[in-house]
C-alpha cells in the first residue's frame, strides 16, 4: 500500500520515499514506492509529472490494490529516492473548479451539465465562483467515514465507502474528492467561461482559471486585434463586419455560379455544333482545361440534351476526370464505356447507361479521348 501524501499536503512539491518494487506496466518501468506526493490520473485530474533524481516520472496510475505505479524512463540505481514535482504542471491543475462532473484539460476544462443553461444562468455562475474565488476563503481537507460524511450536507453524495476524503470551501462548499487542491481560494486567481455548446441533451461548459485564463485572454485579444487591422473597424463592429464579409461572399458565390453556368453553356452549344458524325450519331470527344468534374458535367448534360448525341469530356492537366453522357434514347450503356476506358488507361468512377463520371486518369488526355471513338465508332 502506498502512503499518499499528496491527500494531506497539495503544496508538497518534494519527498523522500523508498522504493519497495520495479515492475513493468504496459512494456514501461514502473516503480512502487511506500509513499508518493505523485498524484495519478483520476476524477478528471491529469496525473502529475517530475522526477526522482535523473529518473524522469512519465505517468502516476493508481492500481485497484492501493498501489501506485510510477511510470519512469528508466530504473534507479538506488531504493532511496528523492521525489521532485513539477510543480507548475500541479499548480495549473490546482486551479481546476471542483464540480459533479468535470475533465481538466492541459488547456482548458469542461463541465458536462445534464441540461441546457441559459446565457444569464452561465453569466451567474461565473459571478458566483469569482466572488468565492476573491474571498479567498480557506479549503480545508478533512476525513469522515461514508456514514457521517452522509449528514455533513456534501455537494454529492459520494458512491465510495470507508473513510472518505472531504474538501470544505469554507461557508460555501463540501464534497469528496481525492485530487490536489488550493489551500485557499484566492490562488485560483479567476475564473473565466470560454465557450458553451449543446452536448449529449445537455450543455457542455468550457472554462480557464489561473495562468490558462490569462493566456486565454492573451490569445483572445491578439486575435481581435489582428482581425480589427485586417477589416479596420472597431472591435465591437467585429460581428456585423464578418456579417457583411459573409453576405458578400454568398452573393459572390452565387453570381460566379450563374457566370460558370452561362460560359458552361457556351462552351456546350460550341462543342455540340462541331460534334462528329458517326452515322447517325453525333459525338463530341473533348479534354476542357481549367474545368473541373461538377463544370464538365454541366457541359456534358447540356450536350445530351441535343438527340442522338454522345460526350465524353475530361478535364485537364491530369490526373483527369471524366464524364460520359448520351442522349435519351440511344441504346449505349456509359457506365460500360468508363469501365473499359479506366480498364486501359487506369483511374476509377462508375455511374448509369445516361451518365458516367470518373477521375484519377494519368494517362494523356487524346490517348483517352481515341480509345472512346473507337469504342464508340459504328461495328465497334
Amino acid at each position: 500500500m502506498t502512503e499518499r501524501l499528496y491527500y494531506h499536503d497539495p503544496y508538497l512539491r518534494e519527498f523522500d520515499a523508498t522504493l519497495l518494487d520495479t515492475v513493468s506496466y504496459d512494456g514501461q518501468t514502473a516503480l512502487v514506492l511506500d509513499r508518493t506526493a505523485f498524484y495519478p490520473t483520476s476524477g478528471g485530474q491529469p496525473h502529475d509529472v517530475g522526477s526522482f533524481h535523473d529518473v524522469r516520472v512519465l505517468d502516476v496510475i493508481d492500481i485497484d490494490d492501493d498501489r501506485i505505479l510510477h511510470v519512469v524512463d528508466r530504473a534507479p540505481s538506488t531504493t532511496a529516492l528523492h521525489g521532485t514535482i513539477d510543480w507548475t504542471r500541479r499548480f495549473d491543475h490546482l486551479c481546476g473548479v471542483p464540480t459533479e462532473s468535470f475533465h481538466l484539460g492541459t488547456e482548458y476544462s469542461t463541465i458536462d451539465l445534464a441540461r441546457d443553461v441559459t446565457a444569464g444562468e452561465i453569466a451567474g455562475a461565473e459571478e458566483e465562483a469569482n466572488r468565492i474565488v476573491w474571498e479567498n476563503r480557506p479549503v480545508a481537507i478533512r476525513f469522515a467515514s461514508a456514514e457521517d460524511a452522509a449528514s455533513l450536507g456534501l455537494r454529492k453524495e459520494s458512491r465510495r465507502e470507508g473513510t472518505l476524503r472531504l474538501i470544505d470551501v469554507e461557508g460555501f462548499d463540501r464534497s469528496a474528492c481525492g485530487g490536489t487542491h488550493v489551500s485557499r481560494t484566492g490562488a485560483i486567481g479567476v475564473i473565466a467561461v470560454s465557450s458553451t455548446e449543446r452536448f449529449k441533451g445537455g450543455s457542455r461548459i468550457t472554462f480557464l482559471c489561473g495562468g490558462r485564463a490569462l493566456h486565454g485572454f492573451r490569445s483572445l485579444r491578439d486575435v481581435v486585434a489582428a482581425s480589427v487591422r485586417v477589416l479596420s473597424v472597431m472591435p465591437s463592429e467585429l460581428p456585423a463586419a464578418i456579417e457583411r464579409l459573409q453576405s458578400d461572399a454568398k452573393e459572390q458565390r452565387r453570381q460566379l455560379k450563374d457566370s460558370q453556368e452561362r460560359l458552361a453553356a457556351h462552351e456546350a452549344d460550341a462543342l455540340a455544333d462541331a460534334a462528329a458524325s458517326f452515322g447517325s450519331l453525333k459525338l463530341v470527344t473533348a479534354g476542357l482545361p481549367g474545368w473541373d468534374v461538377a463544370g464538365i458535367k454541366t457541359i456534358a448534360s447540356r450536350i445530351v440534351e441535343r438527340p442522338a448525341h454522345v460526350a465524353v469530356l475530361l478535364s485537364e492537366p491530369a490526373p483527369s476526370s471524366i464524364v460520359i453522357a448520351r442522349s435519351a434514347g440511344l441504346a449505349l450503356d456509359s457506365g460500360a464505356i468508363l469501365k473499359a476506358l479506366i480498364a486501359k488507361h487506369g483511374g476509377k468512377g462508375g455511374g448509369r447507361a445516361e451518365l458516367a463520371q470518373g477521375g484519377g486518369i494519368t494517362a494523356p488526355a487524346a490517348d483517352v479521348l481515341q480509345s472512346a471513338r473507337e469504342l464508340l465508332k459504328p461495328g465497334a
